[in-house]
């Protein structure tokens, strides 16, 4: 196998095709802490791309709760504990050698699921990556575990009856019960587990957005994608005998929706969002390093590389996801380690207590169906300033009542916003007024 480098993981890994880059990468950050679970862009999508026969299983874009929900049942615990079989003890990180963009949240010193494929089945091996097809029980329940909370005691393995789930309130850093809602689809992989499985060479990325598609002619229903896919994102039809997975809605980002008047869009699943708790959009992707092109002003690269707020979803399983979630607030920290690594903490506290320009980037969030490419900012008045209390320490905030203005991809402005969004109060005319 082919070295490659892997940027979340701070150093070179193991991939059955030698290192390639798209020129431009499709990407999208999630905020956790904003989600409601009202699964609007779950139908949004399912309207859109997975209404006919064979598909009704098929939810490219879900959202479950965690600790107990997936979709399928335990995709990741499954995978998780695969990867702790093939190399016991040895999946941690070493945050201490963080440096810059190539290694962001330090070194991963474990196994992949290609490197953990080719400890098990040897270089030239039939499997290019641990996995497992879920069974058709661990498909019937998208909302499996919703809203099902966990105490803080039974997260440590320390419950006690002594300690029921409503003994004490919940309050910030960690609650004592906890759930959250994880939103996903596809991550368009930089290197994509389904790609690399493939034995038809069926998927591949495209070379203008990185897009992962499944070439409907060259498929044969292997299921070899939906085996070694950490995500779980390729799904298998039995009416077609072909797999099929979330596409980008990439006519939206070519911008030939007849809606879009030629500029690139967000997916079906991003501009439906209620919450408010999306943002998608295209990198530049430096076509020697294969890393993110230092581009300050989009939002996209300032959550992930500027602020670090925006982490990977799994990032050990060695994929290099192209979807980023800011981690609830709430939960206890050890287990959003295991899943979005090292760089929790601190993207915790920056969004707990965010400074002025972070706290404008954040107004970005799902006010508009335009890419955005670019951001600026003018500066507002003062607004309040005080002191967060934050795991014993004191942080200065300050308000401010900035304006984020948002351009599209010809440097056209798409919208501009505030930092504190208008009140208006209607003066009451009749008892009964609201």
């Amino acid at each position: 196998m082919p070295d490659v480098y892997n940027w979340h993981l701070g150093r070179k890994m193991s991939y059955p095709y030698e290192e390639a880059h798209p020129r431009r990468q499709f990407a999208f950050v999630f905020n956790i802490n904003r989600c409601i679970a009202c699964q609007t862009c779950t139908m949004s999508c399912k309207s859109t791309w997975t209404f006919s026969k064979g598909q009704e299983y098929m939810w490219w874009n879900n959202v479950e709760t965690k600790p107990y929900g997936g979709y399928p049942k335990f995709w990741d615990v499954k995978l998780l504990s695969m990867l702790d079989a093939a190399n016991p003890g040895g999946q941690v990180w070493d945050a201490a050698v963080q440096n810059g963009p190539s290694k962001p949240y330090g070194l991963f010193n474990g196994m992949t699921i290609f490197e953990a494929a080719r400890k098990q089945f040897g270089p030239a091996g039939h499997n290019h990556a641990i996995g497992f097809i879920p069974d058709e029980e661990a498909w019937r329940g998208p909302n499996h575990g919703e809203d099902a909370a966990v105490t803080f005691e039974d997260s440590y393995r320390k419950a006690s009856a002594a300690r029921p789930i409503s003994a004490e309130g919940s309050a910030l850093p960690e609650h004592r019960t906890w759930f959250f809602y994880l939103q996903r689809l596809c991550n368009h992989c930089t290197y994509p587990a389904c790609l690399a499985a493939c034995p038809r060479k069926a998927i591949y990325k495209r070379e203008e957005d990185g897009i992962v598609l499944i070439d409907q002619e060259r498929c044969r229903g292997y299921r070899k994608c939906v085996e070694a896919c950490p995500y779980k994102k390729p799904m298998y039809r039995g009416t077609t005998r072909v797999s099929e997975k979330c596409i980008g809605c990439y006519p939206r980002i070519e911008g030939k929706d007849p809606i879009s008047e030629g500029r690139p869009m967000e997916t079906r699943c991003m501009t439906a969002c209620v919450g408010q708790i999306r943002l998608q959009g295209l990198v530049n992707i430096d076509e020697k390093t294969g890393l993110w092109a230092n581009d300050r002003q989009n939002p996209i690269y300032y959550l992930v590389h500027v602020e670090k707020i925006a982490l990977p979803l799994y990032p050990q399983f060695g994929t290099e996801p192209n979807g980023y979630y800011i981690p609830p607030r709430w939960v206890p920290r050890p287990y959003l380690r295991q899943m979005f690594g090292p760089g929790v903490d601190a993207a915790i506290e920056k969004y707990v207590a965010p400074n002025r320009e972070l706290l404008a980037v954040l107004q970005l969030f799902r006010k508009h169906q335009d890419i955005v490419f670019r951001y600026e900012i003018e500066e507002g008045k003062k607004v309040y300033e005080r002191e967060i209390d934050y795991r014993g320490r004191k942080i200065p905030f300050t308000l401010y009542n900035d304006t984020v203005i948002a351009f599209d991809a010809a440097g056209k402005e798409i919208f501009r916003t505030a930092v504190e969004e208008p009140i208006h109060v209607r003066p009451a005319k009749h008892s009964n007024s609201v």
